[in-house]
């Protein structure tokens, strides 16, 4: 997965564990707007998401965040 999209990822899951606490979950579609703009993009998270990690649809942020940073 590339830097930009872990960096991004860390910080949604950072925002929303402040906003919401840390049981808050959230699905891969979290890092992204409503509207495809990057489709690409989108496919790398949900590849990372589905394919190779085989996360369930909502997932807790600070596994993510911890996936992430560890370089999973």
């Amino acid at each position: 997965m590339r830097a930009s999209l872990r960096q991004k990822i860390v910080e949604i899951c950072n925002s929303k564990i402040e906003k919401k606490g840390p049981s808050v979950g959230l699905s891969f579609y979290a890092f992204f707007a409503n509207k495809n703009d990057d489709p690409e993009l989108l496919m790398e998270a949900a590849d990372w998401w589905i394919m190779t990690h085989k996360l369930d649809h909502f997932e807790k942020a600070l596994k993510i965040r911890e996936m992430v940073e560890a370089g999973k």
